[in-house]
């Protein structure tokens, strides 16, 4: 692999370390089941890069929609259990396929299933990390996707845009793909819009490129632009670059390098450290801040998130948990680990510093976030 493809894309052996996802459309047909030529292809463009000397993980979509064909379940919606059965036969045989693909070039497999909680809880996260670490030292090619057997809440197709971004933060990977059925970012649904603008280069995700977001266009795939741009967040705040391009045809890695067309989202410039980085990715906040105009102004500063710039406090969360941080336009500006409980934050929201103990009964914390455990979106000096 060597040529460029789109302005703006560099070869993919330029980076070091690449994270590929791909949906569940991609790999498995609803009538035929898995997609075993699509698959080979892609086992070929793994060891072209691995032969490069370029680390590749996967994050594989796909076990629910493969269990359905095994288990010959009906087309109709499953209820928990029944996709939750679907996840373990669909995992099996998922792993399998990965397995013999990557053995044909000589590749090991090693198979690793995250939970949210594998992600969110600081312990969890670093020791998953670790385990993946291992996998890319001992030349295994780590295949990732979530834990669906034992979820505890309603799950949905293909939504792993945002683990995707996850796993590639948490071993600080220089690129994430996402491999999908659309080749990349419009100015509005194409499929809605004839003349939406296609946008091969994205140097920031702002609330204007967010709006172009549509719904998904596949059945088996739920995520859809949203959540493609919400992993785009999460990975270029901490210096990952983001490429979403189809993933449809044969030897979807080769063909960006062939000029194929995909958008590129540049990372960060100065992309937060690692403590950050795992603030600034967890997926769903506690709760919600919302401030004023002045405390969003003192965050774009640099400056701790102070009470009395608090208007409002939503959400059921415990000191230590992550917030966002809302401006009085409900768009989230921030995002950081909480001083105070919920019950606390609530008496405190919109007084002075000097008034805390009078309100708690005890000396609490001058600031409700306190700017080293705080993530400014778009900040240079976060």
């Amino acid at each position: 692999m060597g040529g460029n493809g789109e302005k703006g894309l560099a070869a993919l052996n330029q980076y070091k370390r690449i994270v590929v996802k791909i949906g569940s459309a991609l790999l498995v047909d609803r009538a035929t089941g898995l997609k075993r030529e699509w698959l080979d292809s892609l086992g070929q463009d793994i060891a072209a890069l691995s032969a490069q000397g370029v680390e590749v993980l996967v994050v594989s979509s796909g076990a629910i929609a493969l269990g359905r064909t095994i288990l010959k379940l009906p087309k109709k919606a499953l209820k928990l259990e029944e996709s939750q059965a679907a996840a373990a036969a669909g995992q099996i045989a998922l792993a399998k396929a990965y397995a013999d693909v990557l053995g044909a070039h000589d590749i090991q497999a090693g198979q690793v299933l995250l939970t949210l909680s594998d992600t969110e809880e600081r312990r969890r996260y670093l020791n998953a990390r670790a385990t993946i670490e291992t996998l890319l030292k001992l030349k295994a090619i780590p295949i990732i996707n979530e834990n669906d057997t034992v979820a505890t809440s309603e799950i949905r197709y293909g939504d792993n845009d945002r683990l995707a971004a996850r796993v590639a933060t948490m071993i600080g990977a220089d690129l994430l793909i996402l491999l999908s059925d659309i080749d990349g970012l419009y100015s509005a649904p194409p499929h809605k819009d004839p003349n939406a603008e296609f946008l091969p280069l994205i140097e920031n995700i702002t609330p204007e490129i967010e709006a172009m977001a549509g719904a998904a266009a596949s059945e088996l795939s739920r995520g859809g632009m949203k959540t493609k741009l919400d992993a785009g967040k999460i990975a270029n705040a901490a210096g990952t670059a983001m490429i979403i391009t189809s993933g449809a045809r044969l030897n979807p890695l080769a063909a960006i390098d062939r000029g194929e067309r995909a958008s590129l989202f540049k990372p960060s410039l100065q992309p937060v450290n690692a403590w950050k980085t795992w603030i600034s990715g967890n997926l769903e906040p506690a709760g919600r801040l919302y401030v004023d105009a002045g405390a969003a102004a003192a965050l774009k500063k640099g400056k701790s998130l102070l009470p009395a710039g608090v208007t409002r406090v939503e959400g059921q969360f415990q000191r230590g948990d992550t917030v966002a941080v809302m401006n009085d336009g409900g768009i989230e500006i921030a995002r950081g680990l909480i001083a105070y409980d919920v019950h606390d934050a609530l008496l405190v929201a919109g007084h002075k510093s000097d008034e805390i103990s009078a309100l708690l009964g005890y000396d609490g914390r001058a600031a409700m976030v306190h700017r080293n455990d705080l993530v400014v979106r778009g900040s240079k000096s976060a």
